[in-house]
């Protein structure tokens, strides 16, 4: 049944991606889908790409193992979101084109900024592409009983594909789709869960507390974070992270206006508010059917396929075969859909910011960037393949909250300073941007996740797990610093053309 909702998911997405090939001839419609996806199917789209393997697979994981702490999580994907509807969407999608780089740079230096917003963006991309390959290869081993390391490779493939002859309208639509099917299994779950008891809350609860080793300690705070700094700083990268995220930036592009774009948060927020509360019974939930269930669980007492694997486990527990192989479908194309959001995002950047300074020294004609876009995504296609394989024992949703950490240190300041502040200079955007980012990523290596556990040192050099608190304050500091001390003729103009009228109303002050 798995095996047949997987080619049903597979061939209707082919189709998809053919029909949009066939419209396909241009840079706007290859980037932005021609601009004209409504606010409703762009909310779908975003929610669509916004629910990730990280939100469908790890966090219901992290709540079977850690209980109300697995929700820091969902929170903080959640509440990030009117920050993008308040600060972002409607300047954003007026002073843009086809990437954020074209909106940091609308009023500072374009070669450097276009640099420094490409790194962040690729950086951010890439931490996220390895916790999507890590959940599609883990189940793909799962149900196919094939190889993890063959699992990524069809995963890679497929996104590359869907990218590659489909690109944003493609993308746009099997996220639609995707969206669709996932609300949609995430409920069946979740109300054959609670059917089980009666849809009384407290006796769900109170059957959750008994089996879970912790007992009461899973309905309190403390059990995945131990420390106020590292919440702090998770907190901040999951709130202000989304505001950085290149792939969901880049969705602004897609409608016809600022309006527009400002109904597309509103209704992917719903759709996202609605799909964590699910998560929250399908994560306790799991912990009620497989805990000491000796066809999910390994003899030395952990879940088959880790804990990523709990809520497609949940599925067959709660509704057998058929329900198994909807949901391990609706799985695959919520990794599917991201990974080709995020490809996309990336392909961009390096062929419409990076790829015409670096080696063209002009502006491309559209064809040519397009090939260099197509060329782009088979190489991210291939890195996500072997970082996927590299970081395969990684938990989903915390290399996703490392991607959201880059981004809330790098993309976030840069973009909101770029738009709300007069005296932001191209000195203090690069250096202050620069210096955030280099920062996040040293103190992710220099942590317990890749010092210690990839690298195989005894102790890490950073001994928190999040390093957003102390990137993004670089960041703010070094850009305010560097900013206010840069009296040359370049920064005069630059404060000059933040007072034009034209791009104030563009912005909306």
């Amino acid at each position: 049944m798995a095996i047949f909702m997987f080619f049903i998911f597979i061939s209707l997405t082919l189709i998809v991606t053919f029909w949009a090939a066939r419209r396909t001839s241009n840079l706007k419609t290859f980037y932005a889908a021609g601009g004209n996806i409504t606010g409703l199917q762009n909310g779908l789209a975003i929610s669509g790409d916004f629910m990730s393997a990280a939100s469908f697979l790890g966090i219901s994981g992290l709540v079977f193992s850690a209980g109300f702490d697995g929700l820091i999580y969902s929170i903080g994907f959640l509440v990030g979101w009117p920050i993008v509807l308040l600060l972002i969407a409607e300047p954003l999608r007026n002073l843009g084109k086809y990437t954020f780089a074209d909106c940091v740079s609308f009023r500072l230096k374009q070669k450097p900024i276009r640099i420094l917003a490409s790194c962040g963006a690729l950086t951010t991309i890439i931490f996220y592409l390895i916790a999507q390959m890590v959940g599609a290869g883990k189940l793909i081993e799962m149900l196919f009983r094939i190889p993890y390391n063959f699992s990524v490779i069809i995963v890679g493939s497929m996104m590359v594909l869907y990218v590659t002859f489909g690109g944003m309208l493609a993308t746009t639509w099997v996220q639609i789709i995707k969206a669709i099917l996932l609300l949609l299994g995430a409920s069946i779950i979740a109300f054959l869960v609670l059917f089980n008891f009666h849809f009384d809350l407290t006796a769900f609860f109170n059957q959750a507390i008994q089996l879970h080793p912790k007992k009461i300690a899973i309905m309190g705070p403390g059990g995945l974070i131990t420390d106020p700094i590292s919440a702090i700083s998770l907190g901040l990268a999951l709130l202000f992270g989304t505001a950085g995220l290149p792939h969901i930036l880049m969705r602004f592009f897609t409608v016809k206006n600022a309006k527009d774009a400002r109904k597309s948060v509103i209704y992917a927020t719903s759709f996202m508010a609605y799909f964590y509360i699910l998560t929250f019974i399908i994560g306790f939930g799991a912990i009620i059917f497989l805990t000491n269930n000796p066809t999910y669980m390994t003899e030395d007492g952990k879940l088959i396929g880790d804990i990523n694997m709990a809520a497609v486990h949940l599925s067959h527990a709660v509704g057998g075969s058929m329900l198994l192989g909807f949901i391990s479908a609706v799985a695959f194309a919520t990794i599917l859909a991201v990974v080709s959001g995020l490809t996309l995002a990336g392909a961009s950047a390096i062929s419409h910011d990076l790829f015409p300074l670096f080696v063209s020294k002009k502006t491309l004609d559209e064809k040519k960037e397009m090939r260099v876009s197509k060329i782009a995504s088979l190489i991210l296609g291939l890195l996500a393949i072997l970082l996927g394989i590299l970081f395969q024992n990684q938990n989903v949703a915390f290399m996703v909250g490392l991607a959201f950490a880059i981004a809330a240190s790098t993309n976030f300041p840069v973009l909101l300073l770029s738009i709300y502040w007069k005296n932001l200079t191209s000195r203090g955007a690069i250096i202050g941007g620069g210096l955030g980012l280099i920062t996040a990523i040293l103190l992710v290596i220099f942590s317990s996740t890749v010092w210690v556990d990839m690298l195989h040192f005894p102790e890490p050099f950073f001994p928190y797990k999040y390093p957003a608190l102390f990137s993004m304050t670089v960041t703010f500091f070094m850009t305010y610093i560097f900013s206010i001390t840069d009296s040359s003729s370049q920064a005069e103009n630059e404060r000059k053309k933040f007072q034009d009228q034209k791009i104030q109303s563009l912005i909306g002050i």
